[in-house]
């Protein structure tokens, strides 16, 4: 294997790792707005859970009914 060999096999697996790096950073970055918006969604849900517990008096650390 002479040297123009070895440049060109150098060349076409560093673009293949450049291309692979930048779908995994695409892949990281969609996944990170889909975790943003899911902790979104949970700290809406936590804060109308404690509205609706305010509003019809519940407390956090009441026990559950004895027939549970």
């Amino acid at each position: 294997m002479d040297i123009d060999e070895r440049i060109n096999d150098l060349q076409s697996r560093l673009a293949f790792q450049d291309d692979t790096i930048q779908a995994l950073n695409d892949a990281l970055v969609a996944q990170q707005r889909v975790l943003e918006r899911l902790q979104l969604q949970v700290a809406l849900l936590a804060k109308r859970q404690d509205e609706v517990n305010a509003q019809f008096g519940l407390a956090e650390d009441e026990a559950p009914p004895p027939h549970y």
